[in-house]
């Protein structure tokens, strides 16, 4: 089942969604590239989809931390 994404508009982030039950945080960039991050906790998924500034939040916390997947 696909992920439902929210838009963010911000930091080149052009939407994210969250899988509570796989623990899946989906990303979509302003460049069209979409990837997945594995076994995330809710607290990183919820503080990055609802930080002022979710860019510094990815950089900061979840893209060298979790395992990524390309979807596109």
């Amino acid at each position: 089942m696909p992920i439902e994404r929210k838009p963010i508009r911000r930091g080149g982030i052009k939407s994210a969604g969250y899988d509570r039950v796989n623990r899946i945080l989906e990303i979509e960039f302003d460049n069209g590239s979409i990837v997945q991050h594995t076994a995330v906790g809710e607290e990183i998924a919820r503080r990055f989809l609802s930080s002022s500034s979710p860019a510094s939040v990815y950089k900061d916390t979840i893209q060298e931390e979790y395992t990524l997947r390309r979807i596109k």
